[in-house]
C-alpha cells in the first residue's frame, strides 16, 4: 500500500527547489561550530550558491510541468515565476546582509539558515494546489520571519518588532485557518480544483461562501500588508534589522499575492461577486492610507513601510479586475517592486550606520555630492516608485490600470492614478534632499559601498531599467502563466 505513495522521479524534480534549500539550511547549522568565528562570510556564500542551485531546480521542474505528490503541489508557469522571484529576492537579501551583520557583530549562520527556510516556505506556498499545503508553507515562512524580525536580541526595537509581528501574524493565521475549515466543510476537500467544482453547487449557501472568503482575505490581507490589516507594517519594518525589513517587504508579500491569486482565481473563481467588493475596498484604503501616511514620515524605514502598503493597494486594483491581464499585471509589478524596494533599502542600510542611528530623511542631505553614483541609483528606484517612463514601475502601473479599465473599474483606476500623484511628493522630497541640500554629518562620514551592498544596488537598478525599456519578455511569460482556474 505504501508503494502507491512513493514519490516518482518527476515528483522529486518538481519539488527540487525546496529540497535544495532545506538541505542547504541544515548544512549551515551543521557548519556553524566549525566556521562561525573563522569564516563568517562563508554562510552567505553557501546561501547564494543554494539560491542559484534552486533557481536551476525551478527551471528544470518547469520542463516537466504538472501535479506532484497526489496533486498537493502543481508546477506550472505561475509557480515557476514566483519561485524564481522569491529566490532572486533571497540572493539580493544575502547581498544586503554581508556588511550589516559584520557591522552589528551578529551571528551569520543562523541568520542565513532562517533566510533559506523562510524562502522554502514561500516556494512551497506558490506551488501548492491544496489549502493545507498552502497553510504549511505559510507557517514555515512566517515562523522564520518572526525570528528574523527580532534577530538582534539585544536591540529592544528588534524585540518589539518581533513580538508585534508574531502576535498579529498568529491572529491573522487563525482567521485564514478558520476560512480553510469552512471551505472544507462546504466542499469536502482542500484541493483548489475540487473546491471550485464543489462551490458551484446550488445547495451551498452564498453567504457561507462569503464568510469563508472574508476570513481567508483577512489572513492574506495581513501578509500583504493591505488595509485595514496594515497596522503592523510601519512598526515592524522600523524595528526589524534593515535587511530583514527589505526581505519582508518583498518575498513574503510576493508569495502571499501568489496564493491570493491562486486561491481566488481557482477555488473561488465562480464566487467572484462575493469577494470582489472586499478587494475593491482594500485596494482603495491601502493606496490612500499608505500614501497619505507616508507624506508625514521623517523616518526612512517608516516611509518605505507606508509606501509598501500603497503599492499593495495598486496590486489589489489588478486583482479586483479578475482577468488574466490583471493577474499578469500583478506578476509584472511584483517583480518591478521587489527590485526597486531592495535597491532603496540598500541605500538605507548604507547610510544608517551601526545600530541604525541615521534613518531620518535629512540624513540623505548632500548624498549626490559625496557619492553621486549611489544617489543616481537611488534616483532610479525613486522614479520607478513614482512610475516615470523608462522604469519598471511605469509599465507596472500602466498594466495594472489598463487591466482595471478593461474590467470597467474606471473609478478605481482614477483613484489609483490620483494616489500615484500624491506619492510623487514624498519620493521627490528625497531627491530634493539628496541633490539640493548641503552634505550633512552623515553623508560627510560615509564609507565607500562594499561589494555586497554595491551588488544589491547595481543589480536591481539594471533590472529596473530593463523592465522599463524591454518589458515584453517578462510580460509575455506572465501572460502565458496567468491562466488559472481553467
Amino acid at each position: 500500500m505504501l508503494a502507491n505513495f512513493a514519490p516518482s522521479s518527476d515528483d522529486l524534480l518538481r519539488f527540487s527547489p525546496e529540497l535544495i534549500l532545506t538541505v542547504a539550511g541544515t548544512l549551515l547549522m551543521v557548519l556553524d561550530p566549525f566556521f562561525a568565528k573563522r569564516m563568517p562570510r562563508l554562510f552567505g556564500h553557501v546561501s547564494i550558491i543554494a539560491f542559484i542551485a534552486a533557481i536551476f531546480g525551478a527551471i528544470a521542474a518547469n520542463s516537466v510541468p504538472g501535479a506532484a505528490f497526489s496533486n498537493l503541489l502543481i508546477v506550472d508557469g505561475f509557480a515557476t515565476f514566483f519561485r524564481i522571484l522569491v529566490l532572486c529576492i533571497g540572493i539580493l537579501s544575502v547581498f544586503l546582509s554581508y556588511r550589516y551583520l559584520e557591522r552589528e557583530k551578529a551571528e551569520t549562520s543562523e541568520y542565513h539558515a532562517l533566510l533559506l527556510f523562510s524562502v522554502v516556505g514561500q516556494c512551497l506556498m506558490v506551488a501548492s494546489n491544496d489549502l493545507i499545503m498552502i497553510f504549511l508553507g505559510l507557517e514555515i515562512s512566517s515562523i522564520a520571519s518572526y525570528i528574523l524580525a527580532g534577530y538582534l536580541r539585544d536591540d529592544k526595537r528588534n524585540n518589539e518588532a518581533a513580538l508585534k509581528y508574531f502576535l498579529l501574524g498568529s491572529f491573522a493565521t487563525g482567521f485564514f485557518l478558520y476560512g480553510i475549515a469552512i471551505v472544507y466543510g462546504l466542499s469536502g476537500s482542500t484541493k483548489l480544483d475540487e473546491i471550485r467544482i464543489a462551490l458551484n453547487s446550488p445547495d451551498i449557501s452564498p453567504a457561507v461562501i462569503g464568510v469563508a472568503a472574508a476570513l481567508m482575505l483577512i489572513g492574506l490581507g495581513f501578509k500583504i500588508s493591505g488595509a485595514p490589516f496594515q497596522m503592523w507594517a510601519p512598526d515592524v519594518y522600523q524595528g526589524a534589522p534593515a535587511p530583514v525589513s527589505a526581505f519582508m517587504a518583498t518575498a513574503p508579500k510576493a508569495a502571499a499575492f501568489a496564493i491570493l491569486l491562486r486561491i481566488f482565481m481557482t477555488g473561488f473563481q465562480q464566487s467572484a461577486n462575493l469577494w470582489e467588493p472586499f478587494i475593491w475596498i482594500s485596494a482603495l484604503l491601502s493606496m490612500t492610507i499608505g500614501n497619505f501616511a507616508a507624506l508625514t514620515q521623517s523616518n526612512l524605514k517608516r516611509m518605505l513601510a507606508y509606501s509598501s502598503i500603497a503599492h499593495a493597494g495598486y496590486m489589489l486594483v489588478a486583482i479586483a479586475a479578475r482577468s488574466e491581464l490583471g493577474t499578469a499585471a500583478v506578476m509584472f509589478y511584483l517583480a518591478a517592486y521587489a527590485l526597486m524596494n531592495i535597491g532603496a533599502f540598500a541605500v538605507v542600510i548604507h547610510i544608517s550606520g551601526k545600530g541604525e542611528r541615521h534613518l531620518r530623511i535629512d540624513d540623505l542631505a548632500g548624498l549626490a555630492q559625496k557619492q553621486p553614483v549611489t544617489a543616481a541609483l537611488l534616483t532610479v528606484f525613486l522614479l520607478s516608485f513614482i512610475g516615470v517612463p523608462l522604469t519598471g514601475g511605469f509599465f507596472g502601473k500602466f498594466y495594472i490600470f489598463n487591466a482595471a479599465l478593461k474590467s470597467n473599474l474606471v473609478w478605481l483606476a482614477v483613484l489609483g492614478l490620483l494616489n500615484s500623484a500624491v506619492a510623487a511628493y514624498y519620493y521627490l522630497r528625497l531627491l530634493v534632499v539628496m541633490y539640493m541640500h548641503e552634505p550633512g554629518e552623515v553623508t560627510q562620514s560615509l564609507e565607500p559601498l562594499g561589494p555586497g551592498l554595491g551588488a544589491a544596488l547595481v543589480l536591481p537598478a539594471i533590472g529596473t531599467f530593463l523592465l522599463g525599456v524591454m518589458p515584453s519578455a517578462l510580460l509575455t511569460f506572465a501572460r502565458a502563466s496567468s491562466v488559472l482556474g481553467k
